[in-house]
C-alpha cells in the first residue's frame, strides 16, 4: 500500500532504539568497557547479533521490566563468549542507558514531525529507562507507549494496539521504526502504513516490503512533508 495523502496524516509515532538513539553503539561501548575490566576482547558484530537474538529469546518469556531484560541478556550472552560476568555486575548495561546517543538526524527530525503532526514512542522499554534515554531527546510527545505501560513486547501487536486505542483508531496514523520484526511486520499485519528505517541496508528476503523504506529519519521526516 503506499503512504496515505500527507494531508489525511494526524499521528506519527517512531520507536525509540535503533530508531531515534544508536543503541547498537551503546552496548558495544558498554560491553567494551566492562570487558576490559577483565582483560576479555570480543568480536563486535557476532557479539551484537548475539544480543539481539537472546534478548527476544528473553522478551518472548513473562513479562519483565526491561533493565531486567538487559540484566539477563548481559549475562547470557558474555558466559556464550567464554567471559564469566556475574549476574551482580550486569546492572553495567541498564546503567549505560544514559550514554546511549541518539542519531545525528533524530532530534531534528523529531522536531520537524512534530510542528506537522502529533507524534509519539512506541517502544520496548521500561518507563524509568525511557525517562533517562528522553534527556537526550528534545521533542515534546503527545504519546508515549512503553511495555511496561503493556506488560508486553513487541513483535506481539498489544503496543500497537494500544496506541490505536488511544488515538481514536488506526486512521491518520504512520509509524517509523528501524527493526523489521518488532516494527514493520506488525504494523503491515494490522494495516497501519510503516516507514522502515533500514540503516544498515538489510535485504527483505521474501518479507513484506513496508510501505516506504528510508536510510535514517531525516529521509522518513521528508517523505512526510517535514524535510529540511
Amino acid at each position: 500500500m503506499p503512504l496515505p495523502p500527507l494531508k489525511t496524516i494526524e499521528w506519527v509515532t517512531t520507536d525509540c532504539y535503533g530508531t531515534l538513539i544508536d543503541w547498537e553503539k551503546g552496548i558495544l561501548d558498554a560491553f567494551g568497557a566492562e570487558a576490559e575490566r577483565d582483560g576479555f576482547s570480543f568480536e563486535e558484530r557476532p557479539l551484537l547479533e548475539r544480543f539481539f537474538e537472546v534478548q527476544a529469546e528473553i522478551m518472548a518469556g513473562s513479562y519483565e521490566l526491561y533493565a531486567e531484560v538487559l540484566r539477563r541478556t548481559a549475562v547470557k550472552v558474555a558466559g556464550e563468549i567464554g567471559w564469566e560476568l556475574e549476574p551482580s555486575r550486569a546492572q553495567f548495561l541498564p546503567d549505560s542507558v544514559e550514554r546511549w546517543l541518539p542519531f545525528r538526524e533524530a532530534n531534528a527530525a523529531m522536531d520537524r514531525l512534530a510542528k506537522r503532526y502529533q507524534v509519539g514512542i512506541i517502544t520496548n522499554t521500561d518507563d524509568k529507562l525511557l525517562g533517562i534515554s528522553r534527556q537526550h531527546l528534545r521533542t515534546e510527545l503527545d504519546l508515549v507507549v512503553t511495555a511496561q505501560q503493556v506488560r508486553s513486547y513487541k513483535p506481539d501487536p498489544t503496543h500497537f494496539r494500544e496506541c490505536a486505542r488511544r488515538i481514536g483508531g488506526k486512521k491518520g496514523w504512520i509509524h517509523i521504526g528501524a527493526g523489521y520484526e518488532n516494527e514493520v511486520a506488525p504494523c503491515l499485519k494490522m494495516n497501519v502504513p510503516v516507514i522502515w528505517v533500514n540503516r544498515h541496508g538489510e535485504k527483505l528476503d521474501g518479507r513484506k516490503p513496508a510501505t516506504a523504506t528510508v536510510k535514517n529519519l531525516r529521509e522518513a521526516a521528508k517523505k512526510l512533508g517535514a524535510g529540511g
